[in-house]
């Protein structure tokens, strides 16, 4: 009786983790970090919204940065000439769902219709249909991934996390940086779970992106040149394979004529400043939640 009651306890432990957990492949296939160690990439989540989403794009024109913004459909279809400028300015759009709903437990037919009306929406304002989705709170159903192939699409998690809709600006900054690591993805919010605007306050996320974008670049890290993908496969700063994500090797590890990985050199002569051997559990945890 006790070993039965252990085994329901660990699957649904197992499962908890395949629906929630970024790194989890348990529920298909998911690119959690990029594969240049020199790189992290930022990506904000919920948008678009008035005023925020327009102040983010200030700030990462100021600093020559570019990023992926996964948009709400609903968000879409009423701001338009905000999703026209992320295009313009050279930003990838990816797909986070019509209404930003948790998709457990949701049917087959709901889940599709909250990414196919999504994509209609950014198809008619952008002309493009996003290959990236983004799953809202990272939260995956059994049906999703077969949805995803169906139209030729990709998931995208992330392996920073910087709980901007918990922490003050300088509370954002420090904990983004301190999870930085070689090919990071890193998750920051422009809207609140496809809400009004009157319900949305992300005025520490714009305050706080100034100190990640130069914390990065202190720390010998630097941004795609650019998120544009229009109907890649992948995005450019990755070449990562969508089905086996490796793990970015530290390119500051002792030299090893056995292992084949510390051959390979950063490009433009970037090093991170950062140690990433501390394990994968670590980032795991720090990653759980959000979208």
């Amino acid at each position: 009786m006790l070993a039965a009651a252990a085994l329901v306890l660990a699957s649904v432990g197992v499962l908890a983790y395949g629906l929630g957990s970024p790194q989890a492949t348990l529920l298909g296939p998911a690119l959690v970090r990029g594969e240049d160690p020199a790189e992290v990439a930022l990506t904000f989540d919920d948008g678009p919204t008035v005023p925020y989403t327009g102040q983010v794009l200030d700030v990462l024109r100021a600093h020559g940065v570019k990023a992926t913004f996964f948009l709400c459909g609903s968000a879409a279809e009423l701001h338009p000439e905000l999703v026209r400028r992320i295009r313009d300015e050279g930003h990838e759009i990816g797909n986070h769902t019509w209404s930003h709903p948790w998709l457990h437990l949701m049917s087959r037919e709901a889940i599709a219709s909250e990414i196919d009306r999504t994509q209609d929406v950014l198809e008619r304002i952008t002309g493009t249909r996003p290959v990236w989705f983004r799953p809202p709170y990272g939260v995956r159903w059994f049906p999703l991934a077969g949805i995803l192939r169906e139209r030729g699409m990709r998931m995208m998690m992330w392996s920073d996390r910087g709980y901007d809709g918990r922490l003050d600006a300088p509370g954002i900054v420090s904990t983004t940086l301190a999870q930085l690591h070689p090919g990071a993805i890193v998750l920051l919010h422009d809207g609140f779970e496809a809400k009004a605007p009157a319900l949305v306050d992300r005025s520490a996320t714009v305050a706080a992106l100034p100190g990640i974008i130069e914390g990065a670049r202190r720390a010998g890290y630097r941004f795609p040149p650019s998120a544009r993908q229009d109907n890649a496969t992948s995005p450019p700063w990755t070449s990562a394979s969508h089905r086996d994500y490796p793990v970015p090797e530290d390119p500051r590890r002792p030299h090893d004529h056995h292992d084949a990985t510390h051959r390979r050199t950063l490009r433009d002569g970037a090093r991170p400043a950062r140690d990433d051997r501390r394990g994968g559990d670590r980032l795991a945890a720090a990653g759980r939640g959000g979208g």
